[in-house]
């Protein structure tokens, strides 16, 4: 029998292990190689991820398949590389879902943010690739921004498709209403963005876990959800650091860098579990409604959630840019027979 005792036992696990009793923890990466490690249960990707990955010699072989296929597809330039885009997201999609049990998110291009019949036919268009490779829509969440028109696509794409969402991009507690009026699967909530914002336009340069903004926003949004029965689940996202993470442990998924994946595993202080649903029952939040009149005011009152929202947006068109030239590089390559 073990002479250890349970406290002592509590001190040489590390936070990670510590954190998965209370969380679904998930690899925040596209870089599949480094998550096996940690064992997630699931893993997200988003186009900045996907663009890092992408320039790493490691995964050159998968970058070229797509491209192979989107040649291969035919139709203008542009359709081909649009067609190369959605393969080489779903093509990572599958190989990290070989290192998963769980679910897998791709993210519907950022420039589609403000058309939600587009965000659903390339959302359908990203769901019929796994389709093809074996991959039901089970084990796939689409991410899209969580605009109006975002969520309302995610809204169609769960009732009438069936497909789950993962609405990303989140900062104001008028988002998180919106997509739990939409019955959305899942919802990301950014926590490090919502600090850099405080830090960059406040005097305040540091916070406790416990009075950090963004935990602050994501508990908010969890017991909300908690109180009223909501059946979209909480991911907090967009970690600056581990305390940030501890501090959520409870919340329904956290996913997490490789980079602060690591600090955890090496982390033996003891985690305990900050949110729960009964504790969230007994909290003061009053139900509210949003039609879409009141969700932009909402919103719009909140001047950290627009500029964050927006810049979000901004950035993963960029990083989606990046990526298109360097497809469309390497695709004239191929057509030249280089």
């Amino acid at each position: 029998m073990s002479s250890v005792s349970p406290d002592k036992r509590l001190k040489m696990e590390s936070a990670l292990n510590q954190l998965k009793k209370h969380t679904v923890v998930v690899a925040d990466t596209g870089d599949f190689n480094a998550i096996e490690e940690y064992k997630p249960q699931d893993a997200t990707t988003n186009p900045s991820l996907i663009l890092a990955a992408a320039k790493m010699p490691a995964y050159q072989q998968l970058v070229d398949q797509a491209i192979k296929y989107g040649i291969a597809k035919g139709g203008t330039e542009e359709e081909q590389i649009a067609n190369t885009m959605d393969k080489l997201f779903v093509t990572f999609g599958l190989e990290i879902l070989k290192k998963v049990p769980g679910r897998v998110s791709t993210e519907v291009d950022a420039r589609l943010s403000f058309d939600k019949d587009e965000m659903v036919t390339r959302a359908l268009r990203l769901i019929a690739l796994y389709k093809e490779a074996g991959i039901s829509k089970e084990r796939v969440l689409i991410k899209l921004s969580s605009t109006w028109e975002g969520i309302q696509a995610g809204k169609e794409l769960e009732e009438k498709h069936g497909v789950h969402c993962n609405m990303t991009l989140l900062f104001s507690f008028a988002q998180a209403v919106a997509c739990a009026e939409a019955n959305v699967t899942l919802i990301s909530p950014f926590v490090g963005r919502i600090l850099d914002w405080y830090k960059e336009n406040t005097d305040r340069k540091s916070y406790e876990p416990h009075e950090d903004p963004g935990v602050l926003s994501v508990t908010k949004i969890y017991n909300y959800y908690k109180k009223f029965g909501y059946s979209t689940v909480v991911m907090g996202a967009s970690f600056r650091n581990t305390g940030q993470v501890k501090a959520l442990a409870g919340c329904d998924l956290l996913t997490i860098s490789p980079g602060l994946l690591a600090e955890l595993s090496q982390d033996h202080s003891t985690v305990t579990e900050t949110l729960n649903a009964d504790t969230a029952k007994a909290c003061d939040l009053e139900k509210i409604h949003l039609d879409e009149a009141a969700f932009r005011w909402q919103h719009n009152e909140d001047r950290m959630a627009v500029e964050k929202l927006s810049d979000g947006i901004r950035k993963f068109a960029a990083d989606a840019i990046k990526l298109e030239s360097m497809i469309k590089e390497k695709m004239l390559s191929v057509k030249n027979g280089q």
